[in-house]
């Protein structure tokens, strides 16, 4: 067992139960469990709709495509989409997939969220949307962004996959968007072994997305849907495709699990945010890392250190010392991702310069938060950060 892995599993026999519940049931595919999770995570977050998919990725892809399949202004090849310069794979591969234009903007060192002056700044006659994501559980300054929007008539989208119950000025990020996504890997705040959901307040964008989740059929639509006229006969409603789909379905387990996950769900964010007050109280002031300090509620998802003055320049080291302590730690997500060799397939632009996502490449390094208490383990990471520093004074 690592002294202080990067993540850990929340489940107990409930969750184990829910499974073996499914198991006697015989219905594995889609079916009642799936709604009732959508239905009870909307509730949730504050959304209208939620449609859940096999992974927070295809919840971002299903975003985009019901962005681009839309009835009015829909999103169209070429246009351009403003997109953070750090974020995972997953939050970029779906726009150039659907042939729109990424346009990278850097990000702000200590929220490591979108700089929301640079974007605006960014925009050109192009740009049709704003891809927002919100990092490490940290929520993006919404009050400045809806104003971008607002101001230049573009969509917003978000990607908060890493942020679930994260919130700002009193809403849940993720409902700030037109659509918003979230993850249930693993590592993150609730777990479905794998899973996502896709949540709005548009009853078109939603079921585009429950079409384009199944096939680009009409089965699951109701007979009033906003996608396409069914014809009243359920032999060929059932079988009738309309949109360019995919199978992104998930599976009646994973929704059993989500359930059980979603009611402790309260109490494991609680537990994040009492390990951030400790965590804040030790790193807050240092002169050898510049921690992330979000706007509004921060849920948590890791402790981020842009390695700082004595540190700079030195993360292999940091990294190989926190390795010696059995603390596990990672990139900040995939760093300045327009350095990955991937950026050569897909059409995009850099919007001036990455100076900050460059740093954050270099010298951004996290690790991991949970459901349970980490006194010892975050005086473990200060001493071995002390000691770091204190040999390469």
């Amino acid at each position: 067992m690592t002294s202080y892995p990067l993540a850990t599993t929340s489940w107990d026999e409930r969750e184990l139960e829910a499974i073996r519940a499914v198991m006697a049931s015989g219905h594995f595919t889609m079916g009642e469990r799936v709604r009732e999770f959508e239905s009870a995570f909307a509730a949730f977050v504050g959304s209208r709709y939620a449609v859940m998919s096999n992974s927070g990725s295809s919840a971002n892809l299903l975003m985009v495509a019901a962005a681009c399949h839309r009835a009015d202004s829909p999103l169209r090849p070429g246009d351009e989409v403003i997109v953070p310069a750090v974020s995972w794979g997953t939050t970029y591969y779906p726009v150039a997939q659907y042939g729109l234009r990424l346009r990278f903007v850097d990000v702000d060192l200590r929220t490591l969220n979108l700089d929301v002056a640079q974007a605006a700044a960014a925009v050109t006659p192009r740009t049709r949307a704003v891809l927002a994501v919100n990092l490490l559980g940290a929520p993006n300054q919404f009050d400045q962004l809806e104003s971008l929007c607002a101001d230049n008539g573009l969509l917003l989208l978000e990607d908060n996959c890493e942020a679930l119950g994260a919130s700002f000025a009193g809403r849940q990020t993720g409902t700030f968007g037109a659509m918003g996504t979230f993850s249930f890997f693993f590592s993150h705040h609730m777990s479905t072994m794998e899973g996502g959901m896709s949540v709005t307040d548009d009853r078109e964008l939603a079921e585009l997305m429950t079409s384009l989740r199944a096939h680009g059929w009409t089965r699951e639509l109701g007979d009033d849907n906003l996608v396409h006229p069914k014809v009243g006969n359920d032999f060929d409603d059932l079988f009738r495709f309309v949109l360019p789909g995919y199978n992104l379905r998930p599976l009646e387990m994973e929704a059993a699990i989500g359930l059980v996950q979603l009611d402790k769900l309260p109490s494991m964010l609680a537990e994040r945010r009492a390990n951030a007050t400790r965590f804040l109280a030790l790193f807050r002031g240092r002169d050898d890392v510049i921690i992330q300090e979000p706007p509004g509620d921060s849920s948590w998802f890791g402790f981020s250190f842009v390695l700082s003055g004595p540190l700079e320049g030195r993360r292999a080291q940091v990294a190989a010392a926190l390795a010696a302590a059995d603390v596990e730690c990672r990139p900040i997500v995939a760093g300045d991702f327009t350095k990955n060799p991937v950026i050569k397939l897909m059409p995009h632009d850099i919007a001036g310069e990455l100076p900050n996502a460059g740093r954050i490449d270099r010298d951004g390094l996290f690790v991991g938060n949970h459901h349970y208490p980490l006194d010892e383990e975050l005086q473990l990471l200060a001493r071995v950060l002390d000691d770091v520093s204190a040999g390469a004074a």
